[in-house]
């Protein structure tokens, strides 16, 4: 029984092992072919082709991170709704029922986000 579980676990463990050995010569191969420069240009930060101007440690408000964050959690639940999809007729009506109430606490969750005013931008003190 436990030689048996060990022969399962080789594969997994080979996997994880090769992953390691593969990285590790990708890394120092790329150091050991990879070019080296040195030049004054070289650590000068641009976007877009365009050097930088003024200063780059601006402050951004907290409503930015907010709703990016909202952005990510509700983007992520629609891809569940995605992988629902796919298999709708195998799930059933109980998969329905699943995913009816799935909607209703996302839905649950953005009337709580518009009640507390989450998404205002402007504030109304």
């Amino acid at each position: 029984m436990f030689n048996q579980n060990i022969i399962e676990y080789i594969g997994v463990f080979s996997f994880i092992l090769f992953t390691f050995f593969f990285c590790f010569i990708s890394l120092f191969m790329s150091f050991i072919l990879g070019g080296k420069s040195d030049s004054s240009s070289k650590n000068i930060p641009f976007e877009s082709g365009a050097p930088s101007t003024g200063n780059v440690n601006l402050k951004f408000t907290i409503k930015f991170y907010l709703i990016a964050i909202f952005f990510v959690i509700f983007d992520i639940e629609s891809m569940y709704l995605y992988a629902w999809s796919t298999c709708v007729r195998e799930n059933g009506w109980i998969g329905f029922a699943e995913v009816s109430f799935f909607i209703f606490m996302i839905l649950l969750s953005l009337l709580y986000l518009f009640r507390v005013r989450a998404l205002n931008w402007i504030d109304k003190d």
